[in-house]
């Protein structure tokens, strides 16, 4: 069984976050990049299903420009067998992205698509839903934990919800997307960093699966959120109360 596995370059979690000067986005130049963390996790677990005996070979996929290639060897350097590269130039909404993933899915014909359960910069935590509906297979989202049962050909995710935890049994093939619980991804080692080097990217372009970009959203502005007013010291419980009632309203 093959595992295909979505890994998106971002821009590193430890970094500041600037807006650009119209309002357009977020800066991303001279801006360290890196893999998103959730995705660090969906490939963590393929990887871990492999090592267990259950897959044959895992492919990570990125789509974006050029640059989505140092992601793709950081993913190779931990482990996986293959990369795809889906280069597009502009942006890339949750629906082009489910698209493109479903055109890849039919020409590898794995047995599950993992994906983070969300992207650090967009939060937008629906492309893993878009493609399960458009290829018809079961989903299992916010996954906590993951089972597999290669005769049977079923899934048993944990999901984290609400009120708790929900297990859900999904028949193979399926989507799922990883949340934060699921495992602590490995580091890449220096020799396997090397040896990702040397490894062939293959490469698409959206007019090579037959899929066509357009814009789903228009983004009308990127703004800062407004700056917090600095914290007061009160000398009792009274001045507390009395604060909360008399200046923030909120008893």
């Amino acid at each position: 069984m093959k595992i295909m596995v979505a890994v998106k370059r971002v821009v590193d979690y430890a970094v500041k976050i600037r807006v650009k000067t119209d309002k357009t986005g977020v800066e991303t130049q001279n801006v360290k990049m890196s893999m998103n963390p959730f995705c660090e996790i969906a490939l963590e677990e393929a990887l871990r299903i492999k090592e267990a005996g259950i897959a044959s070979e895992v492919i990570a996929v990125s789509m974006g420009p050029a640059n989505c290639i140092d992601t793709l060897r950081t993913g190779l350097a931990m482990g996986a067998d293959r990369a795809i590269h889906v280069e597009a130039t502009g942006p890339l909404y949750p629906l082009s992205v489910a698209k493109l993933f479903k055109a890849l899915v039919q020409l590898e014909n794995p047995g599950l698509l993992i994906l983070g359960k969300q992207a650090i910069d967009d939060d937008c935590n629906q492309t893993g839903q878009m493609v399960a509906g458009l290829l018809g297979w079961p989903q299992g989202t916010f996954a906590s934990k993951v089972v597999l049962d290669k005769e049977k050909q079923v899934a048993t995710v944990d999901r984290e919800v609400d009120g708790g935890l929900e297990t859900l049994c999904m028949d193979l093939p399926a989507v799922i997307t990883t949340d934060l619980r699921l495992n602590q991804p490995r580091y890449a080692t220096l020799p396997n960093i090397m040896k990702a080097k040397s490894k062939v990217i293959k490469k698409y372009t959206p007019e090579d699966l037959k899929v066509e970009i357009k814009s789903d959203l228009e983004v009308v502005q990127v703004t800062e959120p407004p700056k917090r007013k600095a914290g007061v010291i009160v000398s009792s419980v009274d001045e507390l109360i009395d604060k909360l009632k008399n200046e923030a309203h909120v008893i």
